[in-house]
């Protein structure tokens, strides 16, 4: 059931993030000419770093007040409605939308993944495969959004009914958790006392105030930046003093839990290039005619969860294999290899821009699809495995509040990724024309050394993060 709706949510999710940055920057920031894709990608990079940043107060809101199931479908509600506002052609309403989408996202995204992990009993070695079966239900439907809200109804019938069929999307998601969530009993049911409406209104006004500063923030993004690093130091802080008032062992938990968000913010923030700078670079130096047929860019959107589709089976049976042999890789091992996976991907790129550019200036198709194929493989040493972790290494009263610190720190991670976008199409750091190939080659260039470099460090570290974790495996 929980993959039902995680499936239908991220449906909605990736098929508008497929087209979010191309339609800004065609219908809103045309009138600055090669500038308006440097543009898009802040507006792309701000919006999706909110959408990741709300689930923090999500998931206070899911142990403290709602419960996980309320949350859920509060959440979705609003993030339908703010994804048929995006139809409007002015941007205040569109930002607008955003904003809802921003809020409903918080309390929906951290809470869901979190009743994963309650479905097992501590110490189940199941957990870890659980999480990635739970995983291959997000990229299922991240595999077939891109195609139907962009590749078809987008080119065919325009961009902004591509939002209107991930609304559609959406709705499916809340009928599927309604309808079925019997199955889970009282997993995620309201705090004891606050089974009432009334904390469903309470939220609910305040879901609307939280979206008037997130609207304003969308077009400041250089005040979202401060607000950003405020609530990562605000959050380790927290975990801090909490893992000081409980024993040793938890606060050394919470410390590893804290270095590898680090490493999970590192990593996401060259990872998520695909929607902004990836995403224009297939529409403007990619050969996309393959077999005498030509696609539309935005189906590369939908290579990162075919190759998930296929791969996080091998993964969820390779972990306990290898577990057996006692050979497995360590949790902060797996997240340095995703940070070396991560960055040869843009290695890939640098070699084609390179060597195997065609007379157009384009290189082939399936360098761009190696490019995923292996970021894809980063990211299963390291998504599925790091919600995982946070459930393992946080108290049991403060999970919810652990795994928005886990989005929180994705969300900081795509406020960097819109601005490393903004350089790449503005023609990177040494001032090549923007939009040009030159630009996106030093950038990817760049992202590949920091990439190897930071993962050597994360290797090096692992055996103190080891002893950090007192047995969490």
């Amino acid at each position: 059931m929980l993959f039902g709706s995680e499936f239908w949510e991220r449906f909605c999710y990736y098929g508008m993030r497929a087209i979010l940055a191309v339609h800004v920057a065609q219908a809103f920031f045309a009138h600055h000419g090669d500038g308006a894709e440097s543009e898009a990608s802040l507006t792309y990079g701000g919006y999706t770093s909110m959408v990741y940043m709300t689930g923090l107060l999500g998931g206070y809101v899911a142990d403290r007040i709602l419960g996980y199931q309320r949350s859920i479908m509060l959440g979705g509600t609003m993030m339908a409605a703010g994804m048929f506002m995006l139809l409007a052609p002015d941007l205040t309403t569109f930002l607008m939308g955003l904003a809802l989408l921003v809020v409903g996202n918080g309390l929906f995204k951290p809470n869901i993944s979190t009743m994963v992990g309650q479905l097992y009993e501590p110490g189940d070695s199941r957990r870890d495969s659980g999480f990635t079966i739970f995983y291959m239900g997000i990229n299922a439907g991240a595999l077939i959004a891109p195609l139907i809200t962009s590749t078809w109804i987008g080119v065919t019938y325009g961009l902004k009914w591509g939002f209107f069929s991930a609304g559609i999307g959406m709705i499916f998601g809340l009928m599927v958790f309604q309808l079925l969530k019997s199955w889970i009993g009282h997993v995620g049911k309201a705090p004891e006392g606050k089974e009432g409406y009334g904390s469903m209104g309470l939220v609910l006004v305040g879901g609307l105030v939280l979206a008037a500063p997130v609207y304003v923030l969308l077009s400041k993004s250089e005040i979202l930046g401060y607000i950003l690093g405020g609530l990562l130091l605000f959050l380790a802080g927290y975990f801090v003093r909490s893992g000081l008032k409980a024993n040793k062992v938890q606060l050394h938990r919470y410390y590893a839990m804290l270095i590898l968000f680090i490493a999970n913010a590192i990593f996401w923030s060259l990872f998520e290039q695909a929607g902004s700078s990836l995403n224009f670079f297939a529409r403007d130096y990619v050969d996309l005619t393959i077999g005498g047929f030509t696609i539309d860019f935005a189906a590369f959107q939908s290579a990162n969860p075919t190759f998930i589709l296929l791969l996080a089976p091998l993964f969820a049976l390779a972990w306990p294999a290898l577990d057996k042999k006692k050979i497995n890789p360590s949790i902060p091992r797996k997240f340095a290899i995703a940070l070396v996976l991560v960055a040869l991907g843009f290695y890939v790129l640098v070699f084609s821009i390179g060597q195997l550019q065609d007379g157009d200036g384009k290189i082939p198709a399936i360098m761009l699809a190696l490019c995923y194929f292996i970021h894809t493989s980063g990211e299963l040493c390291l998504s599925p495995i790091g919600l995982s972790m946070v459930t393992k290494l946080a108290k049991p009263e403060e999970t919810g509040l652990a795994m928005g610190g886990w989005f929180l720190s994705i969300a900081g991670a795509n406020y960097i990724a819109g601005l490393i976008a903004s350089v790449a199409t503005g023609g990177g750091a040494h001032g090549a024309a923007a939009g040009s190939i030159e630009g996106y080659s030093e950038v990817f260039n760049q992202l590949f050394l920091m990439g190897v470099v930071l993962a050597v460090v994360f290797f090096i570290a692992a055996p103190f993060i080891n002893k950090l974790m007192h047995g969490v495996k």
